[in-house]
């Protein structure tokens, strides 16, 4: 546990906890700025064991947490440990934590008087059956028999129940297939059957809808073979021609061999003028005229984007951008804060937080290194505008305040977020013009679901109560935005690394209130993109700071999904997802490409000396002598059936490269005869079971590490050399304390029940993949390297070494992506059943 850190900004943090004699849980969080006071910004209260707590299941719970946005307070907690009841109340405005003293009565008033209760129920999986937020709206969810969402309902307080998801519908590996909304619009879901990869996006009112048919949104992907997006189509958008031009509604991409964007192609608005921190005025709905436009992107040696060059020669909008790059870091700016390298660093603070946004405009951060405050207007002698945030102990925004100065009054918007529930007020020097509650359904598919409810000043040309439903793209973005009766609200298209290239809306007040953008993520006054635990700038495509979670998305903590936004999005400031994990590296990088050759000759090796062994197995006459042969000789194709597959790992790191091959399946049976220790079968249905039950986990953890002490490590030699051969009697690596840990949380998360069907079986952690992420992990203890960087850099193949075609990919198993579950790539893809 920690007790003290200083981080580069020299701030000082420690924990204090119990006293020995106790649990030892924390008590308190002191931290301390340089030549600054030390301040309390944390405080932990905790449950007894009286009659009331226990009735609550509180019982040596945390209760009350007073934190840097103030107190948050549990209330009940369900059997399973979902809370039940929990209370936030806040500090005021512009008070900074400091929970000084041990008077609690104390603590509490420092904090403002009005407190907001968020209610749950959950069934005994701890899925959330309904979710009352604090104004009393009720969010209801529905599931099936396998867990997955099947309908959602809101109903507004004192107000009747309204569907929000009324059917969604999956495949068997889990995909959705069909959505259908309470505003009666259906989303299809295509698939690629080669690779499951996603090609297309449907979003129509479909035939007999109250509103008429009509394709809304029709999504055409087409993938490079590695995966990248390389065109998106549009057809329910028709073609149109402007200025002597076909302007198609298409998006198309070209990279390098480090699969980073290098050029992209697509239509924007024909009076868009060149992408700022600003928003370009939406047209009407079928009124706008478009232009072609095309982008270059270039990049450093450590992919830093450093210039974005874009043209529209018909609209006359071509322009550059361009970054400076430190000399020595990868930090950089806009180039009109300056075009000296050797100055970069010095508009960053030393945690790598960036100091300007734009010329004249201060970023002032939290010893934290959250965003505090934004100026983005400066004024001598006269109030400036800002932006300011306050977060809690998790580092998530709470509070967003925005001030402007009029001509005659002072304008204050503020967002209170609260669990599916945003209040926003605006008010005029003081007075409250808007109170508006922005409620959001928290499970409604793809689609972001969210209803407008004014308490006072609602505008005119808008109606109360609204509801708009936001769909999606393939990386998040929302581009279509559809109200309750299924009628078009807004359209929006970006350019690659955001900013908007097209927005239409059928009226400018209701696009006033689009707040979701791109990559499903608000996009402040300011003109940056709120992600949880970053800030993004659009247009420069990069993160205002470095990654919180270090170098699990690769080495540079700035580029944004290591330059690739077209195929995959950030969903919350830390790590790029996308629909499979390929390494975006070249082809000419010697180790990796290296590792890719090595194990198709290996896995041939293996199965040409499977067939050599049963040829002289077959010469052998003597029983004896056979079985002595069968010990010597590790490859016949009878062994093959037990081992199935193999696997290689590269570790590459920044000194070294760890590189092992032939892990094969260890043996661990679930026939009835021999059943794996721990283990029952289910049978079902079935006159062969589909799955099994682990009843005693530490039997069953012990089985496992039994068989990683007890098995035997050959060399890929002829018989003869084998029997010499000293690596014969190697100690085998033994179970590491990680994989442990990982089988046991994929225990838990699959309730002990595994399955046993071809290609998603076996015994949790015997196969090849596992032994090979366990190999590495021994040796980064040994070298002692760090754990995180080398997952980070870690590489898993594994081969198919039975059955009609030998020597393809072999897709890592359910239990196997249930345990390859950290920083470690599975180059080789995982089943459909399972997502990581």
């Amino acid at each position: 546990r920690p007790v003290l850190a200083i981080n580069a900004t020299e701030v000082t943090r420690t924990w204090q906890y119990e006293h020995e004699t106790l649990p030892g849980r924390p008590l308190s969080i002191t931290e301390q700025p340089a030549d600054e006071a030390a301040r309390i910004t944390e405080r932990f209260v905790w449950a007894g064991n009286t009659q009331a707590e226990k009735n609550s299941n509180l019982a040596g719970q945390c209760v009350r947490h007073y934190d840097t946005a103030g107190l948050n307070q549990t209330n009940s907690i369900a059997l399973n440990g979902v809370p039940l009841s929990v209370t936030r109340q806040l500090l005021p405005d512009g008070t900074d934590a400091d929970w000084q003293g041990n008077n609690e009565s104390v603590w509490n008033d420092r904090l403002t008087p009005e407190s907001f209760t968020t209610l749950s129920t959950a069934d005994t999986t701890g899925a959330v059956l309904t979710s009352t937020d604090a104004m009393g709206n009720v969010q209801r969810l529905a599931y099936d028999v396998a867990g997955l969402l099947t309908g959602s309902w809101l109903t507004l307080k004192n107000g009747t129940k309204q569907v929000i998801m009324k059917s969604l519908t999956y495949s068997a590996a889990g995909q959705k297939l069909r959505e259908e909304h309470g505003n009666g619009v259906v989303t299809i879901y295509t698939y690629e059957p080669e690779t499951q990869r996603l090609v297309g996006i449907k979003t129509e009112r479909p035939q007999g809808h109250a509103q008429g048919t009509k394709v809304l949104q029709d999504l055409r992907y087409e993938y490079d073979p590695v995966g990248n997006v390389v065109k998106v189509t549009n057809d329910a958008e028709v073609t149109r021609f402007w200025r002597n031009q076909k302007v198609v509604p298409e998006n198309t991409y070209v990279y390098d061999s480090l699969y980073q964007l290098v050029s992209a192609t697509g239509r924007e608005m024909g009076n868009i003028g060149q992408q700022s921190t600003l928003l370009p005025t939406p047209s009407l709905i079928d009124s706008s005229t478009y232009s072609n436009y095309s982008r270059t992107y270039n990049y450093d040696r450590g992919d830093n984007l450093t210039q974005i060059r874009h043209s529209a020669p018909a609209s006359d909008n071509s322009y550059t951008t361009k970054m400076t790059v430190s000399n020595r870091s990868n930090r950089a700016v806009l180039s009109t804060l300056t075009e000296n390298p050797a100055e970069v660093d010095a508009l960053f603070t030393t945690g790598g937080q960036q100091n300007q946004l734009l010329p004249g405009q201060d970023l002032v951060w939290t010893p934290r290194g959250e965003l505090l405050k934004v100026t983005p207007v400066v004024r001598d002698g006269q109030p400036s505008d800002h932006e300011s945030y306050r977060y809690d102990s998790g580092n998530q925004r709470v509070i967003k305040t925005t001030t402007q100065q009029t001509s005659n009054s002072t304008q204050t918007q503020r967002t209170l977020y609260l669990p599916g529930l945003e209040l926003r007020t605006t008010a005029n020097s003081g007075t409250v013009k808007e109170a508006l509650h922005t409620l959001i359904v928290g499970e409604a598919g793809r689609a972001q679901v969210r209803m407008l409810h004014w308490e006072s000043g609602k505008p005119n040309d808008i109606s109360n109560n609204q509801m708009r439903y936001s769909y999606d793209n393939l990386v998040g973005s929302s581009s279509l935005e559809v109200d309750g009766d299924g009628n078009l609200i807004s359209l929006e298209e970006y350019y690659p690394y955001g900013g908007t290239a097209v927005w239409t809306a059928r009226s400018q007040t209701e696009a006033d209130y689009k707040t979701v953008r791109y990559s499903g993520k608000e996009r402040d006054a300011t003109g940056l993109y709120y992600y949880g635990y970053r800030y993004y700038q659009p247009w420069v495509g990069r993160w205002l700071s470095a990654d919180p979670a270090g170098t699990v998305d690769g080495l540079n903590l700035y580029t944004m999904v290591r330059n690739n936004p077209a195929t995959f999005r950030d969903k919350d400031g830390l790590i790029r997802e996308g629909q499979e994990a390929f390494l975006p590296v070249s082809e000419s990088h010697t180790d990796l490409d290296t590792a890719k050759k090595m194990i198709n000759k290996s896995t041939e090796n293996i199965l040409q000396k499977a067939q050599e062994g049963t040829e002289s197995v077959n010469k052998i006459k003597s029983e004896k002598a056979k079985g002595t042969a069968a010990e010597v000789l590790k490859f016949t194709n009878n062994k093959l059936k037990g081992y199935a597959a193999h696997a290689v790992v590269v570790s590459e790191l920044s000194d070294r490269v760890i590189y092992k091959r032939q892990f094969l399946n260890l043996p661990g049976s679930l026939s009835k005869n021999n059943l794996f220790p721990g283990v029952e079968l289910m049978e079902g249905n079935s006159s062969s079971p589909q799955s099994y039950k682990v009843i005693n986990s530490e039997t069953f953890l012990n089985g496992i590490q039994d068989a990683y002490s007890s098995k035997k490590i050959y060399p890929l030699r002829n018989q003869k050399d084998a029997v010499k051969t000293p690596e014969f009697t190697e100690t085998p690596d033994p179970l590491h304390p990680i994989i442990k840990e990982r089988i046991i949380e994929h225990l838990e998360k699959n309730k002990n029940i595994l399955p046993t069907t071809a290609g998603i079986a076996g015994i949790a952690g015997l196969h090849a993949e596992v032994q090979a992420l366990n190999f590495v992990l021994h040796r980064f203890d040994a070298l002692d390297i760090d754990r995180d960087e080398g997952l980070t850099n870690t590489y898993i193949y594994t081969k198919r070494l039975v059955g009609k075609e030998r020597n393809v990919d072999f897709p890592a198993c359910h239990n196997c992506s249930g345990i390859l579950s950290g920083r470690e790539q599975v180059m080789t893809g995982r089943v459909s059943s399972h997502t990581h």
